[in-house]
């Protein structure tokens, strides 16, 4: 991989910003397309686990998305700064861990983010800006699995 540059972390950073202003309905988006591609994912979610599809108004969904995409946007930033992605959290290897998870759910969490980044920016969705947030969710994944052994 060739340095995160500047442009692309400003690209992850202001689309997130945009994804903010519309949070809760993003949110529900995100776990739609999980689930639309890996149903068998319901479990590995406790505010899934016992509700029939994604509930709208479920404040730990929320906030679980919240941190998977500011987890990606802190992954863009010290992708440029430092070059790496070093996980501060030291208890999300093993919580990946005793969920389970699998490379491929890694994949699709991957193509659900980058749907709801896509859905969430409309017209300004360009490869660049799907370029940069794949190679900061590439380089997290790549983390957090490092984290998990």
């Amino acid at each position: 991989m060739g340095a995160f540059t500047e442009s692309q972390e400003a690209l992850v950073t202001s689309s997130y910003e945009t994804f903010k202003q519309n949070a809760s309905d993003l949110s529900v988006l995100f776990y739609t397309f999980i689930l639309e591609k890996a149903p068998g994912a319901k479990n590995l979610f406790s505010f899934l686990k016992d509700s029939d599809g994604v509930p709208k108004d479920n404040p730990n969904l929320k906030a679980h998305a919240a941190k998977v995409f500011e987890l990606v946007v802190d992954s863009a930033v010290q992708l440029r700064t430092k070059g790496a992605v070093v996980i501060a959290d030291a208890n999300l290897g093993p919580v990946h861990v005793q969920k389970g998870v699998t490379d491929a759910q890694f994949v699709v969490v991957k193509e659900a983010l980058l749907k709801t980044v896509k859905e969430a920016t409309g017209a300004k969705w360009s490869d660049e800006l799907s370029n940069a947030w794949e190679v900061a969710y590439d380089e997290l994944a790549v983390a957090i699995k490092k984290a998990m052994s």
